[in-house]
C-alpha cells in the first residue's frame, strides 16, 4: 500500500517539475528595441518594418530567407529564417519575428505577418465625409 502513495508522490513531483521547466522555457517577452535584442540571448519576439530599399534574398534549395528589419528608433538587424517564405511577407507593414541574436544576426523560429488592412482606409474614408 505504501509503494502506491511512494510512486504517486514520484509522479506528481516530477509533472510539477516538467510544468516548472516548460513554464520558464515558454516565458518570451515582446521588444521593438533591437539594441537591446542584440544584447539579449533569450529567446524573445521582435517587431519591427522590414527594410524594403534592401531586398529579402531566398534561397529555395536550403529554403532560407534573409531580410533587414527596422524598430521605431531606426536600428536595422538582420534576419535569418529557416522556412518558407510567409504569406503576404512584401506586403505586409509590421514583422513580428520569434527566435535569439547570435553571431551579428537574430535568427528566427517563426514570422508573423501583419498587413495594413483595407477596412482601416475605408473606416478613414468614411469619417472624413
Amino acid at each position: 500500500m505504501k509503494n502506491k502513495y511512494i510512486i504517486g508522490g514520484v509522479i506528481i513531483v516530477i509533472f510539477f517539475g516538467l510544468m516548472g521547466y516548460l513554464f520558464t522555457q515558454t516565458n518570451i517577452s515582446y521588444e521593438n528595441n533591437f539594441s537591446q535584442v542584440m544584447n539579449t540571448s533569450k529567446t524573445i519576439k521582435a517587431t519591427g518594418s522590414m527594410v524594403k530599399s534592401q531586398n529579402y534574398q531566398y534561397d529555395k534549395k536550403n529554403r532560407i530567407l534573409k531580410f533587414w528589419l527596422k524598430d521605431d528608433e531606426g536600428v536595422v538587424m538582420k534576419v535569418v529564417y529557416k522556412g518558407s517564405i510567409p504569406n503576404n511577407f512584401e506586403s505586409a507593414s509590421t514583422l513580428v519575428v520569434t527566435g535569439k541574436y547570435v553571431n551579428g544576426y537574430f535568427h528566427a523560429s517563426d514570422i508573423l505577418t501583419k498587413c495594413p488592412s483595407k477596412y482601416q482606409e475605408q473606416y478613414k474614408e468614411s469619417s472624413n465625409s
